[in-house]
């Protein structure tokens, strides 16, 4: 079960935390909908490879990714979007793409949109295109230690609006 990691270390570290599961869903904006989650507060993870290493790039749903700012953020001399052959076998334990934004667990470096530290809570995918974990901002914040900058750009306006 792809959510297992990440659940027994929650456990291990007394988060409390919801577990949401819902039909199969691959991109952040259909998770949001499914689950009657704001775009605003579900939090996407995006792989992005600075300075040739990889990294957690973690904004809210509805926006993107603006490398320019996450490059001058991370003091990089390069960046850009990994592609799935390049990070797929560092998350054994996960469906590709649906990464949980814990990258303390997989060793790199995890990037906050400052925008996802105004909210209590923060919700994620749990490894699987079927589950969502909501836990505290101030627990995520704890445990993963992420670099926060604000490198989110939007919102993404959907082609049905």
């Amino acid at each position: 079960m792809p959510a297992a990691k990440l659940k027994e270390f929650l456990n291990k570290e007394n988060v409390k935390f919801v577990s949401i599961t819902h039909s199969v869903a691959y991109t952040a904006q259909e998770i949001a909908w499914i689950t009657h989650t704001p775009g605003k507060e579900l939090a996407k993870t995006v792989m992005v490879k600075i300075d040739d290493a990889l990294a957690m790039a973690v904004l809210p749903a509805s926006y993107h990714v603006d490398l320019s700012r996450l490059k001058a953020a991370a003091g990089a001399n390069s960046i850009a979007v990994a592609t799935e052959r390049e990070f797929r076998s560092q998350f054994p334990d996960c469906e590709t793409g649906a990464m949980p934004p814990f990258g303390n667990l997989y060793k790199m470096t995890v990037y906050a949109d400052a925008s996802l530290a105004a909210d209590k809570e923060i919700a994620f995918n749990a490894g699987t295109h079927r589950e969502l974990i909501r836990i505290a901002w101030d627990d995520f914040d704890r445990l993963v230690h992420p670099v926060i900058s604000k490198f989110a750009a939007g919102p993404i306006i959907s082609a049905t609006a």
